[in-house]
C-alpha cells in the first residue's frame, strides 16, 4: 500500500478516473472489483490556426472535465463523498501556460501534434542533432515534446518570458492543469506533475527524476514556472467543486496508464494498443534502458516512494489505418469488419506483402524516404490474399518493434497484452501470437487507460493494498497462443524484411524530426491522447 488517507474506511468503495484525451474528456467510475459503474464523455474543439499548428482551449477542457465528472456521478447514482479517490490520465506533451493569479491560460494549449517548433528543435540540436538531450531525457529532439513548445510560447507571447522569470506563470502538461484546478486553482491549487508526464517534456532527467538544469538552460526555460515532480500514485491534494473532499491521488500519461491498467508490472511484460496506429510499451524494470534502435526511453510509473519503473516504447504509424485505406481508397471491403472473413477464406497471403509506409517508416527504421509498397504479386493472388497481407502487416511491424526492444534491453517479451479496436479481429491476434512466439492476451476490461489511473489512485488511498491485488482483479477475455512453426515464422519474417527494403528510397525529404511526433499521433488518435 502506498499510503492511505482513510478514504477507504468510508462507506464508498468507488474510484473515479478522468481521462483527458486529444479529442474528448471522459470520466469513468470503477467499483472495488475494477468493474465499470458509469461513464460520461464529451468532445472538445480542435483549433488549427495555421498549417501544422494544433491547439486546444484549456479553459474549455476544464469545463468539459467538470461536466463529465458530474455526469458520471449522476449516472452512477453516487455523491462525491462516496468516492475514495480520483485519478487522472491524459494526452501527453500538450503544453499549457497560465497566470497563477487569475488562473487563466495565457495562450491556447499547444497540442502534442503541433509542429511549429520543428525549426527550433533543429536549432537546439546543432551539431549533435536529435540526440543532444537523449542521454539525459531518453528522448530525441522532436517537435512534439513539451519543452520546445514552452520555449516557443515564451519567445512569441509578448512579455511572457519576463513574467515567467518572476514566477507569475505556471507551466504544465494537461495533468498539471487539471490537478491545479481540481485542488483549488488560484486558491491554493497544487502545481504538480507526475514522473510519467514529466518524462515526456524533454526537461526531466531520467536518472534523478528531477528537472535537468542543463536542458532548462539550453532551452532558456525558467525553473520558476515548472511544477513539482511527484510520483504517479500519491495524494496531491483534496478536490473542491463537483468532487469536493475527494483525494486527487494519481496521474499517468495515457500510454503509461494503459501499462498500469494492463498490470504489466513485471520486467518483460508489455502492452500494445491497436488503433489507427499501434503503441507498444515494454517494462524494463528499475533502470532506464538507452535505445539505439529508434525507440523512446520513458518512465512507466512510480508508486509513492518506491523506485520508478521504466519502459521502452515504440510506435507503428499505420495499422488500423491500413484497413481504412483498404476499405476507403481501394473499395475492396465496405466495412472494417468484412476484412476478417475475407482474409480467413484463404490459408495464407499467397506470397503477397503490404508495407504501409504511407508517410515513411518510423521505429525501428526512421526512414522518411520510404513509401508504401505491395510486393510478391502473382496472378495467383486474390483480394482475399491482399486482405490477409493487410492484417499481417500489423503483426510484422509489431515484431520489428519487439525485436528492437530486445536489442536495446536484452529483455525478452514473455507475453503481449493487447487493447484497442483491432483486437476484435481474432485472425489478426492469432497471427500476432504466431509471429512473436508468445501468448497474446486481451483483457475483459477494454478501458485500460482509465483503469490504470483508477488503480494508481486506489493504491494511494487504500482501496487496493498492493500490485498483487490488482493482478488478481485483472481478467483475461481471450488468449491466443503461437501455432506457427519456428522455421516458418523466420522464413516469412525474412520475406517481410525484404518487402520493407523495397519501400526505401521512394521519396526525398529533408527532415525526419517531426516523424517522432507523427508516430505518436496515429496511436494516440485511437487511445484518447
Amino acid at each position: 500500500m502506498i499510503g492511505t488517507t482513510g478514504a477507504a474506511d468510508k462507506a464508498g468503495t468507488y474510484t473515479a478516473a478522468i481521462d483527458q484525451g486529444t479529442t474528448s474528456s471522459r470520466c469513468i467510475v470503477f467499483n472495488q472489483d475494477g468493474a465499470i459503474v458509469a461513464v460520461d464523455q464529451r468532445e472538445h474543439r480542435q483549433i488549427f490556426p495555421k498549417p501544422g499548428w494544433v491547439e486546444h482551449d484549456a479553459t474549455e477542457i476544464w469545463s468539459k472535465v467538470q461536466a463529465v465528472v458530474a455526469g458520471a456521478l449522476a449516472k452512477a447514482g453516487l455523491r462525491a463523498d462516496e468516492l475514495s479517490a480520483v485519478g487522472i490520465t491524459n494526452q501527453r506533451e500538450t503544453t499549457v501556460l497560465w497566470d497563477r493569479t487569475t488562473g487563466k491560460p495565457v495562450h491556447n494549449a499547444v497540442v502534442w501534434q503541433d509542429t511549429r517548433t520543428s525549426a527550433l528543435c533543429r536549432e537546439l540540436g546543432g551539431a549533435d542533432g536529435q540526440d543532444r538531450f537523449r542521454a539525459a531525457t531518453g528522448l530525441p529532439l522532436a517537435s512534439y515534446f513539451s519543452g520546445p513548445k514552452a520555449a516557443w510560447l515564451l519567445d512569441n507571447v509578448p512579455g511572457l518570458r519576463r513574467r515567467a522569470e518572476l514566477g507569475e506563470i505556471a507551466f504544465g502538461t494537461v495533468d498539471s492543469w487539471l490537478i491545479w484546478n481540481l485542488t483549488g486553482g488560484t486558491d491554493g491549487g497544487a502545481h504538480v506533475t507526475d514522473v510519467t508526464n514529466a518524462s515526456r517534456t524533454m526537461l526531466m532527467n531520467l536518472e534523478t527524476l528531477q528537472w535537468d538544469a542543463s536542458v532548462l538552460a539550453a532551452m532558456n526555460l525558467p525553473e520558476a514556472m515548472l511544477p513539482e515532480i511527484r510520483s504517479s500514485a500519491e495524494v496531491y491534494g483534496t478536490a473542491v467543486g463537483p468532487l469536493a473532499g475527494v483525494p486527487v491521488a494519481s496521474a499517468l500519461g495515457d500510454q503509461q496508464a494503459a501499462v498500469f491498467g494492463q498490470t504489466c508490472f513485471g520486467v518483460g511484460e508489455a502492452k500494445n494498443t491497436y488503433g489507427t496506429g499501434s503503441f507498444l510499451l515494454l517494462n524494463t524494470g528499475e533502470r532506464p534502458v538507452a535505445s539505439k534502435s529508434g525507440l523512446l526511453t520513458t518512465v512507466g510509473y512510480r508508486l509513492g516512494g518506491d523506485a520508478a519503473v521504466y519502459c521502452l516504447e515504440g510506435s507503428i504509424a499505420i495499422t488500423g489505418a491500413l484497413v481504412q485505406w483498404f476499405r476507403d481508397q481501394l473499395g475492396i471491403i465496405r466495412s472494417a469488419d468484412e476484412i476478417e472473413p475475407l482474409a480467413a477464406s484463404v490459408a495464407d497471403n499467397g506470397g503477397a506483402y503490404i508495407v504501409p509506409a504511407f508517410s515513411g517508416l518510423y521505429a525501428p527504421y526512421w526512414r522518411s524516404d520510404a513509401r508504401g509498397v505491395v510486393t510478391g504479386l502473382t496472378r495467383y493472388v486474390t483480394k482475399a490474399h491482399l486482405a490477409r497481407a493487410v492484417l499481417e502487416a500489423t503483426s510484422w511491424q509489431t515484431r520489428e518493434v519487439v525485436d528492437a526492444m530486445y536489442q536495446d534491453s536484452g529483455v525478452r517479451l514473455t507475453s503481449l497484452k493487447v487493447d484497442g479496436g483491432m483486437t476484435v479481429n481474432n485472425l489478426l491476434m492469432q497471427h500476432q501470437a504466431d509471429v512473436l512466439g508468445v501468448p497474446v492476451i486481451r483483457p475483459v476490461i477494454a478501458e485500460t487507460t482509465c483503469l490504470g489511473a483508477a488503480y494508481a489512485a486506489g493504491l494511494a488511498t487504500g482501496v487496493w493494498q498492493d500490485l498483487d491485488e490488482l493482478r488478481a482483479h485483472w481478467r483475461r477475455d481471450t488468449e491466443w497462443t503461437p501455432r506457427m512453426a519456428a522455421d516458418e515464422r523466420e522464413r516469412e519474417y525474412g520475406n517481410w524484411r525484404k518487402a520493407v527494403e523495397r519501400s526505401f528510397g521512394w521519396h526525398e525529404e529533408d527532415d525526419m524530426g517531426a516523424a517522432a511526433g507523427h508516430e505518436e499521433s496515429t496511436a494516440h488518435e485511437e487511445s484518447g491522447g
